[in-house]
């Protein structure tokens, strides 16, 4: 068994399985790649990660700076857990309305939780947080 440095090296590297013995036509090979295998459990944690490697390269995102993100799931699920990872601070803005398991996954990674109002759904999130980003540069 391969021990890993890191979770953000497992990121990606997700097995894929033959299923094709799912499928209605016996003459076509079915592959599934198991994204849900990610650290985070979903393929945002390959976004997320790739997210947070760009801003780190063009400088935008540096030690001392708080990572701002409107999310109702799995991209900030990831994001969180890179975050507590490489060691920056991260605020959630999130809907009211999303279900206590997300919340809970958050906060197990450290995130700050900023809720928004749930009528207003994600466009509401990311004025928030737009609001947020401007008022802490």
């Amino acid at each position: 068994m391969a021990v890993h440095p890191s979770v953000l090296d497992l990121i990606g590297d997700t097995p894929i399985v033959d299923v094709s013995e799912l499928s209605p036509n016996p003459s076509v090979r079915l592959l599934a790649k198991m994204e849900g295998q990610n650290p985070a459990g979903s393929v945002k944690d390959r976004i997320a990660l790739a997210m947070v490697a760009d801003a780190e390269a063009d400088g935008t995102l540096v030690p001392g700076r708080t990572i701002i993100e409107p999310s109702s799931g799995n991209t900030g699920i990831a994001l969180a857990m890179i975050a507590r990872i490489r060691g920056y601070p991260i605020k959630i803005v999130l809907p009211e309305n999303v279900s206590p398991e997300r919340r809970q996954a958050l906060e197990v990674f450290g995130a700050e939780i900023i809720p928004s109002p749930g009528e207003e759904g994600s466009n509401g999130a990311v004025r928030l947080a737009r609001r947020l980003a401007d008022e802490n540069p």
